[in-house]
């Protein structure tokens, strides 16, 4: 049987250079409770049956998950971020799939003091190898109003979205030794939490806990992926997901020709957002990634030179 999920929190779709499939409209704590869970500190957590909240105190985060995982698709949250001076805390929106060679896509937004902009951390671990970090600014103020991000994983990229803006893309360049995330089932997961020894300028800025609670919230989560029927994905799953075919009526839409690489409009987005709001890139890291170790990674044709590392 295919399974295909669509799930959202009140979610409104903004247009879009790649197709979207229909979402379903979820304005009930039972529907949310069908396709996630909490990971931890339930106590906070709250859910109104239109917005959910994450909060952040002197005791806890927390964190949820998607009940199911998945082999390709895209993930999406719609999200307000904290307001005011929120140095020292992490918000994290992310797939990852288990053990010590997972495979995993991250967004990160660190807080930052009032007045400073956010600044959001993509990074990508395969077979349990990261250190791929890339941070940039935003054109806007994300604790303003309501912003999508978004992950999109098929057999030829990884691409990380803000309001359907490419930021950074993850090439398949298996061809030449590098490897690519592929049959690990994944998860979807967010979590707020204090990582205050590095998330504002390195550890330096503390979390002023007397602004505490810091909130952060969402008004749309949503999964269109293939759903594996366990855990650990079995055979029969593994090829219906990574197979070529786009499944009954095109259900499996990002397996299609044109989610395998950025259209023209796509690739002059992201070479805007590199130029105008790219503040680190692991690639240019000489300190961490010494020159004698140079090779030419996954996400290489959006840079001027070969990157550090692999």
């Amino acid at each position: 049987m295919d399974f295909v999920l669509s799930a959202a929190i009140a979610f409104a779709m903004s247009a879009a250079f790649w197709p979207v499939a229909k979402a379903l409209d979820i304005r009930n704590g039972s529907r949310f409770g069908e396709l996630f869970q909490m990971g931890w500190a339930a106590d906070h957590m709250e859910f109104d049956g239109e917005l959910l909240k994450l909060k952040l105190d002197g005791f806890s985060g927390a964190g949820f998950t998607s009940k199911n995982r998945y082999i390709y698709g895209k993930a999406t949250a719609e999200m307000k971020l904290i307001g005011g001076d929120s140095a020292g805390t992490v918000t994290a929106f992310y797939m990852s799939s288990e053990g010590e060679k997972r495979n995993e896509f991250d967004f990160e937004f660190l807080g930052n003091t009032t007045g400073n902009p956010y600044l959001v951390q993509t990074n990508v671990y395969v077979e349990g190898m990261g250190n791929r970090e890339q941070r940039i600014d935003l054109w806007y103020d994300p604790t303003a109003d309501f912003h999508s991000y978004s992950i999109l994983w098929n057999q030829r990229q990884v691409v990380f979205l803000v309001d359907e803006t490419p930021i950074r893309v993850f090439e398949n360049k298996e061809e030449k030794g590098i490897a690519f995330p592929g049959s690990q089932a994944m998860g979807v997961y967010s979590s707020l939490w204090n990582a205050d020894d590095w998330a504002t300028q390195g550890g330096r800025v503390k979390t002023n806990w007397s602004h505490a609670p810091f909130v952060v919230t969402y008004r749309g989560l949503r999964i269109d992926g293939c759903q594996v029927t366990v855990e650990s994905a079995v055979e029969d799953d593994v090829k219906r997901c990574t197979g070529s075919e786009s499944g009954k009526e095109g259900k499996y839409w990002w397996k299609s020709p044109e989610m395998e690489e950025l259209n023209v409009h796509q690739s002059h987005q992201l070479l805007w957002v590199r130029a105008k709001h790219l503040v680190y890139d692991y690639c240019f890291d000489a300190v961490r990634f010494p020159p004698r170790r140079q090779s030419v990674v996954a996400d290489s044709r959006w840079r001027s030179k070969k990157c550090f590392g692999s």
